[in-house]
């Protein structure tokens, strides 16, 4: 199944246990599926907004043991019982998504970390529950890749979110850096756009290493997908950097020679991070 609308589900990775690939493909279907609701198509916001309601509903009728007829709903309501997922993180991401709806501007970072909380970080938790790993460290560190990952995406979508009268970087941090919405509306990459950049990437790399620990808690298969997820996250960080922060006119994108390196720093990343932790 190809990953194009929601990208943190690793639904095609040849890593991720056989077992658990029908269940996620369902799990990424619902995700995927309002998401669109949200983001695709010509209906107002409020015929959307009643769409995605109508998934919080669903959500309720699962827990109820009423799931609705819908193809879809029947195959949640099943892979929900049979991994005992919790209901929060699917209402959460329906939160999400009508927050798309509605809201195209982030006063703070903290305005912006809780959309993430809402918006990515669901994944990672029913992952984690899948391979019944959910505990508290793995949720904690699960938390920062999977925000991390999503702030790496805005940076790197900054143009395609500015065509869809959106912006997900802190107005405060903006202004703090001389940045106006004119820098994006223009693709000025200018110093203050560079040194603005250069903080938030700093900000996204830092969380992702925070996090990073997980991908060697958790066995095997697992263990190498995360890797990779983190390395793949870091590589578009310094995809970013090299294009000198103009993410307008070179939108960083992973190729061939990426993956081999991505492979060969995912062989040697615990000795990295450990003497990363050494030094700090």
């Amino acid at each position: 199944m190809p990953v194009e609308h929601y990208e943190n589900f690793p639904v095609a990775s040849l890593l991720l246990p056989a077992r658990l690939r029908p269940a996620v493909e369902v799990i990424y279907a619902f995700a995927r599926s309002a998401d669109d609701l949200a983001d695709e198509g010509d209906a107002p916001a409020s015929e959307r907004l009643v769409s995605l309601e109508a998934y919080d509903h669903a959500l309720h009728g699962i827990a109820g043991g009423t799931p609705p007829a819908q193809p879809l709903f029947q195959s949640l309501a099943k892979v929900i019982a049979d991994y005992r997922l919790p209901l929060a993180p699917f209402h959460d991401l329906i939160s999400a998504f009508k927050q798309d709806v509605a809201t195209t501007r982030y006063a703070d970072v903290d305005g912006l970390l809780d959309y993430c909380r809402r918006s990515a970080n669901p994944v990672g938790t029913l992952m984690l529950h899948l391979y019944d790993a959910a505990d508290t460290a793995n949720l904690r560190d699960s938390d920062a890749i999977c925000s991390s990952l999503q702030l790496i995406n805005f940076l790197q979508d900054v143009a395609i979110d500015w065509e869809k009268q959106r912006i997900y970087l802190p107005l405060e941090e903006m202004r703090r850096f001389n940045v106006s919405e004119d820098h994006i509306a223009r693709a000025n990459a200018d110093d203050a756009w560079r040194a603005l950049m250069a903080f938030q990437v700093g900000r996204a790399r830092g969380m992702m290493l925070s996090g990073a620990p997980l991908a060697f808690r958790l066995p095997g298969r697992v263990g190498w997908e995360l890797r990779l997820i983190v390395q793949g996250g870091l590589r578009i960080l310094e995809r970013i950097e090299a294009n000198d922060y103009d993410v307008f006119r070179r939108r960083p994108q992973l190729g061939p020679t990426d993956w081999l390196a991505m492979l060969w720093k995912a062989g040697s990343m615990k000795i990295r991070l450990s003497r990363m932790a050494h030094v700090g």
